[in-house]
């Protein structure tokens, strides 16, 4: 059974020459960068572009890369500085609605419940200061550790640990606040 490569042994080999071993380090991580970055808030399209940036940056700057870093942390940091300087370009401009992907067997009703729920959860993301929903899209939809996200945001671990309560908090407070105004409305309209 062979032991697959790891991303230190693909860099290395990317490093020497071999294209390959980079288009690996792609096809490892190009959903993952594009998550990231939708998380973040990037259209569709503006998330597939930046997501091919981030990786033709990494390759550029692969020899840059400080072996005793993860790979992933800083394809990840590159991701999320290269989103930040999209928005300073752009300010203010509307992120497009969220689109429905389908997968063969969902009806019409629940793709259209699933897009207005990640278009909810968007939304309430939006509200949250930038580092906590760093924070909470490092964590939970990169599934990364806290060593990790601190490498990436370049804060101290113990900020991560407190970023993400905090994050998870005004979350929580945000979506009670919202379903308590709902239910108030409702209620004036009887």
């Amino acid at each position: 059974m062979n032991d697959p490569v790891s991303d230190e042994q693909l860099v290395a080999e990317a490093l020497r020459g071999n294209r390959d071993a980079f288009a690996e380090l792609v096809h490892r991580y190009k959903h993952k960068v594009y998550g990231l970055l939708r998380g973040m808030g990037a259209g569709e399209m503006d998330a597939q572009d930046l997501a091919q940036e981030t990786f033709l940056k990494a390759y550029r700057g692969l020899a840059g890369h400080d072996s005793s870093r993860s790979f992933a942390s800083w394809l990840y940091a590159i991701a999320a500085n290269g989103l930040r300087d999209h928005w300073k370009r752009r300010r203010p401009s509307a992120e497009a609605a969220i689109a429905a992907e389908t997968s063969g067997g969902e009806s019409p009703e629940d793709i259209y419940l699933q897009a207005e729920r990640r278009s909810e959860l968007q939304e309430r993301l939006k509200r949250l200061p930038e580092n906590y929903r760093m924070a909470l899209l490092l964590r939970y939809t990169n599934d990364l550790t806290y060593e990790e996200i601190s490498g990436i945001l370049a804060v101290p671990i113990a900020k991560v640990q407190n970023d993400l309560h905090r994050a998870k908090k005004r979350l929580k407070q945000v979506i009670t606040e919202e379903e308590g105004a709902a239910v108030h409305e409702m209620l004036k309209q009887r």
